[in-house]
């Protein structure tokens, strides 16, 4: 097996029969202009010891060296053997609260930002870890199938926001019963699920669901984010720029409040813990030495050939050639010149 690292250098190989012409025209243009000045047989007697045949054979071991050197500029490698590399982790499911709840300021920038902020911090951490994200509120939506591909997460994690679910609410019941279909994978031993949310809203009682999951091997935390003193939902334009505050029917501006008792109760239910995460740095360090305490299983295995660098030979052999090319004369050798075989 091999491989060529560089395959765009070949195109210089085209120099070698370019100049392989040019030598030739050369010669051929010396030649017609001596016979200018004197005839073959005279020229012979001038310059006894010049040989026809080295001119041409020193100019192929000149272009054989170079041929070695421009292979050797595209790096040929040897494979010398088969490796089985095994991708080991965990199933991570972040299901992100989009309410409009979550826009409101007690948490700067706000809600919703600081969870997207620590999703990707956590996601940074994970090594070869399979995740995946969903968006909720008044229904659930997968975001992101589970996948290995942590930059495609961070992509659409970032899109996230309220516009992307058709009602308000938090269907949290909904949320779980979908993050459960993520897991395909029966091997896996353990499941993790991440609930983002300010708790509020959470009317319905997802305790069924909880259980289910639960008995899954699927083991639910919960990540608040607000404060319990709470804060108005700000009503912003396309631009950004704020058009006024969230009321309710009788006019009066709503304060959104972080539900922290719901929160533990789906995270007890869930065989999880309640996280505040309010402070990014903790939260993530939390989590991380989390799923580093966990059991990791494999998930996927890949075969990959184990190639090395074989230019350096190319470049020994190109040199070994020039070497030779430097020192060769064009004069008759003496030994040839000696056995005369072309004279009677």
């Amino acid at each position: 097996m091999y491989q060529i690292e560089e395959p765009t250098y070949f195109i210089y190989l085209l120099l070698i029969p370019v100049l392989f012409t040019v030598f030739l025209l050369v010669f051929w243009w010396k030649k017609r202009t001596q016979k200018k000045f004197a005839t073959e047989e005279l020229l012979k007697k001038l310059s006894p010891e010049k040989s026809i045949f080295k001119p041409i054979l020193k100019m192929i071991i000149f272009l054989i060296g170079l041929a070695f050197l421009i292979v050797s500029l595209a790096n040929p490698k040897m494979g010398t053997k088969i490796e089985t590399v095994k991708r080991q982790g965990v199933d991570i499911v972040f299901a992100l609260d989009v309410s409009k709840s979550m826009l409101a300021e007690d948490i700067a920038p706000n809600r919703l930002e600081k969870a997207k902020q620590i999703i990707s911090k956590i996601i940074d951490k994970l090594g070869s870890d399979r995740i995946g994200i969903i968006i909720y509120a008044g229904n659930a939506y997968p975001l992101l199938p589970i996948t290995t591909d942590h930059g495609a997460a961070k992509m659409f994690l970032q899109s996230a926001n309220p516009n992307m679910v058709s009602s308000q609410g938090t269907a949290i019941n909904e949320a779980i019963k979908l993050a459960s279909t993520y897991y395909d994978n029966d091997e896996q031993t353990n499941r993790f699920l991440f609930i983002i949310s300010d708790g509020e809203d959470h009317q319905e009682d997802a305790s069924s669901a909880i259980s289910q999951a639960a008995n899954d091997g699927i083991k639910t935390f919960t990540i608040g984010i607000g404060t319990e003193k709470g804060g108005p939902i700000p009503l912003k334009d396309r631009r950004g720029v704020l058009q006024g505050y969230k009321k309710d029917s009788k006019g009066e501006v709503v304060i959104t409040k972080m539900n922290v008792n719901t929160l533990k109760n789906i995270a007890d239910g869930g065989k999880g813990k309640y996280i505040l995460g309010n402070k990014t740095q903790q939260t993530v360090d939390f989590v991380e030495k989390l799923l580093v305490k966990a059991e990791k299983s494999e998930f996927e295995s890949t075969q990959l050939s184990d190639y090395k660098d074989q230019f350096q030979w190319f470049v020994g052999f190109g040199l070994l050639f020039l070497i030779i090319d430097a020192f060769m004369f064009e004069k008759k050798t003496k030994w040839i010149q000696k056995l005369n075989l072309f004279n009677k």
